[in-house]
């Protein structure tokens, strides 16, 4: 299985002004160092896949919480950008198998619409796969 999509939520992108505001902060006591140091280490918890045929959402650094899901069982994608994240290409994405209730909500992915097309063309492929 080949990965179509492999990537950690975003720092700047997805919060310039609070990266900007951290780096004016290093000089105060090294707060803005212990602020960009925590929030490395909080993007670097997540990660989300995408696979021909399913769908990873890794959350923890030293506890792991894995979801894995198939892409047909995948009722709806939804991105949510700001406009500033629509500026900058990073968004929310809400991945919905039944329920009310996202199964997965990845925040700060870079490309988020790229990730709902993927999902889509790969519903549709495996659709005409399977005829």
């Amino acid at each position: 299985m080949s990965e179509l999509y492999s990537e950690h939520p975003v720092m700047f992108k997805n919060n310039p002004i609070g990266f900007i505001a951290s780096i004016i902060l290093i000089p105060v006591f090294g707060l803005g160092i212990l602020i960009l140091l925590w929030w490395y280490i909080q993007t670097r918890s997540s990660k989300l896949t995408v696979k021909e045929y399913d769908i990873l959402y890794e959350e923890g650094l030293l506890s792991k919480n894995r979801a894995e899901f198939s892409i047909n069982g995948i009722r709806t994608v939804r991105v949510h950008q700001s406009f500033f994240n629509r500026i900058f290409g990073v968004g929310t994405i809400q991945i919905f198998t039944a329920g009310d209730k996202p199964e997965i909500e990845a925040k700060g992915m870079p490309e988020p619409n790229r990730v709902r097309e993927l999902i889509k063309a790969q519903q549709n492929g495996g659709a005409n796969r399977g005829r």
